[in-house]
């Protein structure tokens, strides 16, 4: 017969059980997910800002750095900073495995080097994706125009090198791109002149693009255009229309050509940098020409 003392015993072992299974149980973030983050940590070279992501913790209380879940408990925003990078890192694989990101940011990680892996593309929920800041080489991945939920792309201020990516028009949610402060090359796409009708930021300063802006451009309701600091040429009075919304035109240092003084100008317009070009006005260049003889 078990004395009284045994029976409490037992039946604090079984409640302790209990209390340790519930309490083994009670995380609420994906396992898959957790592993994945864990790997980027390691990948990442363990940086100590990243302290947080503790294996013993649940990745979904709002403790882990940068990371967010949704409502049925899977990582969906992964936004990392100024994070200090014991070395020189590769972009890490192992953030295709996290299937349900919606927001993926970069930003200002110098350590982080090599190309944007196309498996990127698996990334079938992604609507804002941010790398910035970084030393990310190489060319646009061209599978990330398979990313239909995509709305913004902003890859500024990297390394990455090779033409822009024309079938970036083919994604339908699409609103703005900016690749400003690369070393992109080649003519911007006539593609480009299709991107869907929400589409209102093109920032493409700072790279090494050339040739002629195409007509086609000029059908869109930009809001925010920054072509500046390239090699382009020709005319760009199709950006220049009194009936759009348009608040910013950054043309500056190429080698654009066209009468201003037959454009019409957005009342939303409130920066506009044309200097460095050979942008004119007809009745000045008369009386320019009139004068030197």
């Amino acid at each position: 017969m078990i004395s009284p003392t045994m029976q409490h015993l037992l039946l604090l072992l079984i409640l302790t059980t209990v209390h340790n299974f519930i309490h083994a149980n009670s995380e609420t973030c994906n396992l898959d997910d957790k592993k994945a983050l864990l790997q980027i940590k390691k990948q990442f070279g363990n940086p100590t800002q990243l302290s947080s992501w503790d294996p013993t913790t649940d990745c979904c209380n709002n403790t882990w750095l940068g990371v967010n879940c949704d409502i049925s408990y899977r990582v969906s925003i992964l936004d990392l900073f100024d994070l200090n990078l014991p070395k020189l890192v590769p972009f890490p694989p192992s953030i295709t495995n996290l299937p349900s990101l919606v927001i993926l940011s970069f930003t200002r990680i110098p350590n982080l080097v090599g190309p944007i892996p196309l498996s990127i593309a698996n990334l079938t929920t992604l609507r804002y994706v941010t790398i910035t800041q970084t030393n990310i080489s190489g060319e646009i991945p061209y599978t990330l125009s398979q990313i239909k939920t995509l709305v913004t792309i902003e890859f500024n201020y990297n390394k990455l090198t090779g033409p822009l990516l024309a079938t970036l028009s083919t994604i339908p949610s699409l609103v703005g791109i900016g690749f400003n402060g690369n070393q992109l090359t080649g003519t911007i796409p006539e593609s480009y002149g299709s991107f869907p009708a929400l589409f209102t930021g093109l920032l493409l300063s700072r790279n090494r693009l050339s040739g002629k802006v195409p007509v086609s451009l000029g059908k869109l309701n930009l809001a925010d255009l920054d072509l500046s600091r390239n090699m382009l040429e020709g005319d760009v009075s199709m950006f220049f229309k009194s009936n759009i919304s348009t608040h910013t035109i950054s043309l500056a240092m190429n080698s654009f050509a066209f009468d201003i003084g037959k454009v019409g100008l957005s009342k939303d317009l409130n920066k506009l940098d044309i200097r460095n070009n050979k942008i004119y006005v007809a009745l000045l260049m008369y009386f320019y020409q009139k004068e030197r003889g």
